[in-house]
């Protein structure tokens, strides 16, 4: 690094949630490791290194102080800052995929990739008031904020999840019903803790979605996968298939993964079935509000008279993944319950990150979030049916449907959507193919892709080449 093309060596991800200064810090320390800095080579200095790099100065002093501290570097005055004595090359360590292997089910890599389900819309964050309630919260922060966290959720977000989801998803019930969880898996593991028991069976749709078959499939519970259709899960046949099950886990505003909605007939159909029988319902609503065709429908539990339905919901999906933050609503004659069960089984949410939400929620910029990301949604679904059809029209058909976060793409032909996947994923194309999320060898073929990230027709019509190419 004795000259400025040395310091190219610096690339910097200016995408990364990693501050700069971290960025050069490690990358020294790799410089370091591979041999390709060696002692005594000189550094620029820290006015340089900012110059060429454009960056403030203090960010350069910032990461040679970490790496001066750990024995790194050492600075000579006149001389210059130079690698200290006495380093020598590491074989770099094996590095560990950020990408889940090319068999697995597994829903969320590590790193953001094209088409990527589950993942809304992170260019449309409004990442400058989150980051302005944050250092709000931080600048208030008393030593009462620091203690552990309540078991059941900050008492501030339980209210304003309740008055939201009155407001907009039809659903009557107060802050003390409202359970604070670490996402779906969180939520799901806390019902099958408190209200079922191993053996019981469970109604699944089919095709559903992979990961509320892996968690019942540890409680070591009993699946009873029933067919799904355009109205829905098939009540009727679920009745056929086990009228004694203890639960059924649907996803009645937008089928995963079809996307279809459970129809009025069907939904007081489950109800009647679930009161006759004490089961419970367990009503997973990931992504309700996103509907196209029309106002969001009222969520089942709003429908509920006799607390048979458990309504589960998530940020992850509205805010963004990494806030790792769900909640679960449960019939008021159950608190108790879920209490006592709470009290064993978790350790409580990070407050910090509660009371931001809360703020986020209690200040309206949740709601204008949600009307601005539907909007924004509708756009990106038209465009990305478009400009795909554009390109595969030949040889696939996409479902049209009144909401959700992604596309089914049916394939024509004689494809096989799992080896399709496969070569999307080895292509960096992060896709799932819809005969993997049924339990059924003769489920429907097809390819799901996440359309929320697709911000151009051009965009599409380029991912469309891509899978061309692939077919």
């Amino acid at each position: 690094m004795n000259s400025s093309p040395h310091s190219t060596l610096l690339i910097l991800d200016s995408g990364s949630e990693q501050p700069f200064y971290q960025q050069i810090y490690h990358r020294v320390r790799t410089l370091i490791a591979e041999g390709m800095l060696k002692p005594e080579d000189r550094l620029p200095s820290a006015r340089q290194l900012a110059k060429e790099l454009g960056l403030a100065r203090g960010t350069i002093e910032a990461a040679y102080s970490l790496l001066a501290a750990e024995g790194y570097i050492q600075s000579r005055g006149q001389a210059g800052t130079r690698i200290a004595q006495g380093l020598q090359a590491q074989p770099a360590p094996r590095q560990v995929s950020s990408i889940e292997p090319k068999n697995s089910h597994g829903m969320h890599p590590t790193q953001i990739m094209p088409l990527q389900m589950g993942l809304p819309a992170l260019d449309a964050f409004p990442r400058k008031i989150w980051a302005r309630l944050g250092a709000r919260y931080l600048r208030a922060m008393q030593p009462g904020d620091m203690k552990y966290p309540s078991l059941f959720g900050f008492p501030e977000l339980r209210n304003a999840i309740a008055a939201y989801l009155h407001m907009s998803r039809g659903i009557p019930c107060t802050g003390e019903q409202v359970f604070i969880t670490s996402g779906y898996r969180g939520t799901l593991q806390l019902i099958i803790h408190t209200l079922l028991q191993r053996d019981d069976r469970v109604w699944v749709e089919d095709p559903g979605f992979p990961l509320t078959r892996e968690l019942l499939h540890n409680a070591q519970l009993k699946q009873v996968p029933i067919p799904v259709d355009a109205e829905g899960i098939e009540v009727v046949k679920g009745i056929q298939l086990a009228l004694d099950a203890r639960a059924a886990i649907v996803t009645p505003a937008h089928q995963s993964p079809l996307c279809v909605t459970l129809s009025l007939p069907r939904r007081q159909a489950l109800l009647e079935w679930a009161t006759a029988q004490q089961a419970w319902i367990i009503e997973d609503d990931y992504d309700g509000e996103y509907r196209y065709v029309s106002r969001p429908l009222p969520a089942l539990k709003s429908l509920d008279n006799e607390g048979r339905v458990l309504y589960c919901g998530t940020f992850s999906k509205v805010l963004f993944p990494g806030i790792r933050l769900g909640y679960l609503v449960v019939p008021q004659q159950q608190v108790s319950r879920f209490e006592q069960a709470s009290i064993g089984f978790f350790e409580g949410m990070a407050e910090m990150t509660q009371s931001i939400v809360s703020a986020f929620m209690q200040e309206g910029h949740f709601s204008r979030h949600i009307h601005r990301m539907r909007k924004l949604y509708a756009e990106r679904r038209e465009m990305a049916a478009a400009g795909l059809t554009k390109v595969l029209g030949q040889h696939v058909l996409i479902d049209p449907q009144p909401g959700g976060m992604h596309l089914v793409l049916r394939l024509r032909g004689q494809h096989n959507d799992a080896e399709v996947a496969a070569r999307m994923r080895d292509h960096g194309l992060y896709t799932h193919a819809l005969s993997s999320w049924s339990s059924c060898s003769e489920g429907e073929k097809g390819l799901l892709i996440s359309f929320t990230n697709i911000q151009t027709a051009q965009q599409a019509e380029e991912i469309g080449e891509r899978i061309l190419s692939l077919l």
